[in-house]
């Protein structure tokens, strides 16, 4: 599954200060589409569908069963 890079410079940029490859694509490509999630709140004043959102944008696997404390987990370790 090749996605195309549309923001490389941002994408560098992410990869170097330790983002993994699916996030820094995924914010990468939300800059050059416009589309950044401007939504600052920490993850702990979201609610689980909320988070479970963001879960279902960066493929994460098994977001459905998770909780709200581990869809956190699995939010911050992608």
């Amino acid at each position: 599954m090749a996605k195309r890079i549309k923001k490389e410079d941002t994408y560098e940029a992410l990869r170097e200060e330790g983002a993994s490859k699916q996030k820094a694509a995924a914010i990468a490509n939300a800059q050059a589409n416009d589309s950044v999630d401007h939504d600052s709140r920490p993850y702990e004043q979201r609610s689980v569908d909320e988070l479970k959102e963001l879960a279902r944008e960066r493929e994460i696997r098994g977001r459905s069963t998770m909780n709200k404390s581990q869809l956190i987990k699995a939010l911050r370790d992608d």
